[in-house]
């Protein structure tokens, strides 16, 4: 039996500092494509350096932008990957494993994602296993959701990688919580656009359920301080969004 084709994809913008080891790391597939949106740094001419297929395209969204990439892939199998998540050497051999008798029985696989956060990785709480389907054939699977926070839904069976993806996702604290500020905001908007209102209830509720749930029942307080941390700034991403989800109900605009 041949193994199938099997075409990584990655979007990107301004990502010089992390998409070089994030092909090498993909040197297993048979083809890696890169779409950018107008980086102003050097991420095309590395990628393209490495090997990659680049296609420069305005950003339509986080969604969006993973579903034309899917779509431009050369093979029907597709491994998504972000500039900032590395392919480790276990994964690398299961999904070759698995490529190896055709992907047999299944349209999709979930991978674990395993988040750097100050020098470790975060094992326990709410960023793990953090399980996302990220290797499917596109014949039988579309990207959906929200065009932030977007998942890939599959028609057929999901079965589940055991290797992580490594997610180094944070330069820094003020990185981190910038990015869950933008999140909140498109988040807000985007529910908004699609009929949801926010109350008093869910900015005072959910923040909290959410750092408890983590931290206690996901023991992500063997994490240590980095995960006090962690969950800390996640409550604080959940009352943003659900405070601007509720404002904007209110008629208030994001802009003033």
């Amino acid at each position: 039996m041949k193994p199938p084709g099997l075409s990584a994809c990655i979007i990107t913008r301004n990502e010089a500092g992390r998409i070089g080891a994030c092909i090498e790391a993909l040197s297993f597939c048979d083809e890696v494509l890169v779409v950018d949106s107008h980086s102003t740094d050097a991420t095309r001419e590395i990628a393209a350096g490495l090997g990659a297929r680049v296609i420069e395209r305005d950003w339509p969204g986080y969604r969006s932008q993973k579903q034309f990439a899917t779509d431009a892939a050369t093979h029907d199998w597709v491994l998504s990957v972000d500039a900032d998540e590395r392919v480790t050497a276990e994964l690398h051999d299961e999904i070759e494993g698995m490529r190896a008798y055709a992907f047999a029985g299944a349209a999709g696989y979930s991978i674990p994602r395993l988040t750097e956060y100050f020098g470790r990785f975060l094992r326990h709480g709410n960023s793990w296993p953090d399980r996302q389907v990220r290797l499917f054939d596109r014949r039988r699977a579309r990207w959906a959701g929200y065009e932030v926070h977007e998942k890939v839904e599959v028609d057929g069976a999901v079965s589940e990688l055991r290797a992580p993806l490594e997610h180094r996702a944070y330069r820094d604290f003020d990185d981190h919580l910038a990015r869950l500020d933008r999140y909140a905001a498109l988040m807000a908007a985007q529910m908004h656009a699609a009929g949801r209102r926010g109350g008093v209830a869910q900015v005072l509720v959910n923040p909290p359920w959410r750092f408890i749930r983590g931290m206690v029942f996901k023991a992500g307080f063997l994490d240590g301080w980095r995960g006090l941390l962690f969950h800390f700034a996640e409550a604080g991403y959940v009352r943003r969004k659900y405070l601007r989800l509720w404002a904007l109900g209110k008629g208030a605009s994001p802009t003033g």
